[in-house]
């Protein structure tokens, strides 16, 4: 073995013992106790989707810059919001809000297939390349208006937005499966709160979680709206 391979070993072993350590003392002591999602946390390789100079941190408990002004969630609520959507490998999801494809991941390892939706080409593009690259195969990543949903492929058994919206979107409303669940982060564009929401026939209920800081979901039923839109 080469002393590159070497290192390249060294560093892999580090990064796991980090991960391993991130799911024990950031997620599972806060009394986050689904195993599935424990698993799948152990199992995403969170380095591999943040920018070269910050994959040494990639295991901190906080979100990151990935460019653009959009961040990879912290590790804490990503399993927190993945954990109240009950997911199963029966579960179509959609995902808004692509960013770099790290919740992506996490959704895809417990469910059937993954529907992502990116408003920035650039950021849809590489998510794409990158997911496919890291062998996420059941995951489809879509550009466009995330707050339109994605009303090709509903209805959605799980629904999460990975932005900061004023209200639920009404679309996303409508591509709920029935019983199905969506967890939504709801409130200013500084502060919000995270809401599940719960489908029964033609009605909703509401359940108020964490509060949270999320970047603005961007589109018609977001806090900006476009001349293009």
């Amino acid at each position: 073995m080469s002393t590159s391979e070497k290192a390249q070993e060294l560093t892999c072993g580090v990064l796991t013992e980090k991960r391993e350590a991130m799911v024990e003392t950031q997620i599972r002591k806060r009394g986050l106790e689904d195993e599935r999602v424990l698993r799948a946390m152990a199992s995403v390789p969170r380095h591999e989707f943040l920018p070269a100079g910050l994959q040494n941190r990639a295991y901190e408990d906080l979100p990151l810059p990935i460019g653009g002004g959009q961040t990879i969630s912290q590790p804490y609520i990503v399993a927190l919001m993945t954990a109240a959507l009950r997911l199963d490998a029966t579960k179509r999801v959609l995902e808004i809000g692509t960013g770099c494809g790290y919740q992506t991941a996490v959704l895809s390892l417990l469910s059937r297939e993954v529907h992502s939706v990116e408003y920035r080409a650039e950021l849809a593009s590489a998510a794409g390349q990158r997911l496919q690259r890291l062998g996420y195969a059941n995951v489809h990543v879509h550009c466009g208006d995330g707050s339109k949903g994605l009303s090709e492929f509903a209805p959605y058994e799980a629904i999460l937005v990975a932005a900061a919206a004023p209200a639920v979107p009404p679309p996303l409303l409508e591509q709920l499966a029935d019983a199905g669940r969506m967890i939504v982060p709801i409130g200013t564009e500084e502060l919000q709160q995270l809401l599940l929401v719960t489908r029964h026939g033609s009605e909703y209920s509401y359940e108020h979680r964490e509060s949270c800081r999320f970047v603005p979901l961007l589109g018609r039923h977001g806090w900006k709206e476009w001349e293009s839109l």
